[in-house]
């Protein structure tokens, strides 16, 4: 069995957002996904973007917020799973006040860590992280 768990993944944290990189390009054997658990706290947000090839869902694991795909706005919650077409744009924001809990799934793979050096989360205004 090709297992890793949450606590085992590799992390990244840009500006608020805390992302665990379950399954990354290659990882486990695997050769059309990757697989990303992502913590967004309240107020922060990911940065709109887009994968030209990859097709992606999001699956909402914990607490609320809102997403944008294509330029359209749809409040989402724990349970809902949000498709995105390769090459479209999409963000997430929390406005909640509890954290924010998503998987992302992705096929073809995209490379978590190329994806994180263009450092898609923002920082919130007022925020000092010492």
């Amino acid at each position: 069995m090709r297992l890793r768990r949450l606590s085992e993944a590799a992390v990244e944290e840009r500006g608020r957002l805390r992302s665990h990189f379950l399954m990354d390009a290659g990882d486990l054997g695997s050769r059309n996904l990757t697989v990303t658990w992502v913590d967004v706290p309240p107020g922060a947000e990911q940065r709109a973007h887009s994968h030209e090839e990859a097709e992606q869902v999001y699956v909402i694991v914990r607490g609320r917020g809102r997403m944008q795909v294509a330029g359209d706005d749809e409040e989402v919650g724990e349970g809902d799973l949000v498709f995105i077409p390769p090459a479209t744009h999409h963000g997430i924001v929390n406005d909640g006040t509890e954290t924010l809990v998503y998987v992302s799934a992705a096929s073809p793979p995209v490379s978590m860590a190329e994806l994180y050096s263009d450092e898609l989360a923002t920082d919130v205004a007022g925020f000092d992280e010492d």
